[in-house]
């Protein structure tokens, strides 16, 4: 797993030492080239193994609400907000999105948020350039994905990229929410449509490699998503339940790029979408033990297995979501099925949600254990140095 190196911290009080960071080499596939995974660089090869003591004097910082804190991504309105959360319950991340005081990047007060976090916070924004960005005016605008693939080369598109991806990491962001690897013809004003590279997998393969890398060498975590394929789905998930085509043909298009990138050192995000042969019938992916145990695995997909983070869409404002259960359920569902971290879009139920994770832990529905391989597995996206 690529670490990401602008959030490293060392962590004194558990003697834990730092580990290199390494610079991805690995080549750009050109647009009509195979569908063959991009081979990872040695430093991704080789697997991120914690030794026993250097995990469980990590994980031994923390009691078990403030381990289930650690897997929780909520947005926020502004500093005084992002501070009470932090210090309150101390989330695992923080999420910037289009209705965050800004000032709050734009001023560098970003600082004083992560320095009341006991460990290194994530600080998430979705900067996908085009109709998805949110400090565009800050970083510097950028077409869209599919105006990207259609106007310059994924070289050019990697340098473009970069410095928009270091201008980021000097506003106080840790990890983008970028790319969306979705294959898709739709209409450039549809729900994912121009948000998509191409409709041919190849060619999203190319550029959002080209993205992830650039996130990478200028200090950021990349997410791709929306797993396992939002870009035929039958609607928007933002206003209510979304079916796709089913695996055997998601396998064929929509799940390629995901293939091809899954050793990219890349995290995931899920999206809520129901899959025909995949989740239970009109169950979002997003909370569906089928849909992560498929991406974890990789084999179902022809992918290797997958060990990174893997991310929920929004739970609180995707009525594919709200529509069937309350933010409590939907974080217990995502975290129970195998998200590592949940994501929704206000910190005021962040202790109500807590209350029902540790009852749900209690119970044996949430396994401690699998809290434990979460809140290592963001630990080592973050760049804590767990490899000792």
């Amino acid at each position: 797993m690529r670490k990401i190196p602008g959030i490293v911290v060392t962590v004194l009080a558990l003697g834990l030492s730092a580990c290199s960071h390494a610079t991805d080499g690995t080549a750009t596939p050109t647009p009509g080239s195979s569908t063959a995974p991009i081979a990872p660089s040695p430093a991704q090869a080789a697997p991120v193994t914690a030794q026993p003591d250097c995990a469980a004097g990590y994980l031994a910082q923390f009691n078990e609400r403030q381990k289930l804190a650690q897997l929780l991504t909520v947005g926020v309105t502004g500093t005084a907000d992002a501070q009470a959360v932090v210090r309150n319950e101390q989330v695992g991340g923080i999420f910037i999105g289009g209705w965050t005081d800004q000032a709050m990047v734009a001023n560098k007060q970003l600082d004083q948020v992560t320095s009341l976090a006991r460990v290194p916070l994530m600080v998430t924004i979705d900067e996908e350039g085009g109709r998805v960005s949110r400090v565009g005016n800050l970083i510097g605008e950028a077409p869209s994905a599919r105006a990207a693939a259609a106007s310059m080369s994924a070289d050019d598109y990697y340098q473009q990229t970069l410095t928009r991806a270091k201008a980021l990491k000097d506003l106080g962001i840790t990890v983008d929410f970028a790319p969306d690897v979705d294959v898709s013809d739709q209409p450039d004003d549809s729900v994912i449509g121009d948000r998509s590279y191409s409709n041919d997998p190849d060619t999203v393969t190319g550029y959002a490699d080209a993205m992830i890398r650039a996130l990478h060498d200028a200090g950021l975590g990349a997410v791709m998503k929306h797993f396992p394929g939002h870009g035929h789905g039958s609607g928007d998930s933002h206003k209510g339940a979304v079916q796709t085509p089913p695996l055997d043909q998601l396998k064929q298009v929509d799940l390629v790029p995901f293939r091809n990138l899954i050793t990219s050192g890349a995290g995931v995000m899920v999206g809520h979408l129901d899959v025909p042969g995949l989740t239970e019938s009109g169950v979002p992916a997003s909370i569906s033990p089928e849909a992560m145990t498929l991406l974890r695995q990789g084999a179902g997909y022809g992918a290797a297995p997958f060990d990174g983070p893997i991310f929920t869409d929004d739970l609180s404002g995707m009525k594919a979501i709200t529509a069937r259960m309350d933010i409590e359920e939907a974080v217990a569902a995502a975290l129970e099925a195998g998200a590592d971290s949940a994501l929704w879009i206000t910190t005021t139920d962040v202790s109500k949600v807590l209350d029902h994770l540790e009852q749900e832990v209690r119970s044996g529905k949430l396994p401690a254990d699998r809290v434990d391989a979460s809140v290592l597995r963001l630990a080592r996206f973050k760049g804590v140095p767990l490899h000792c």
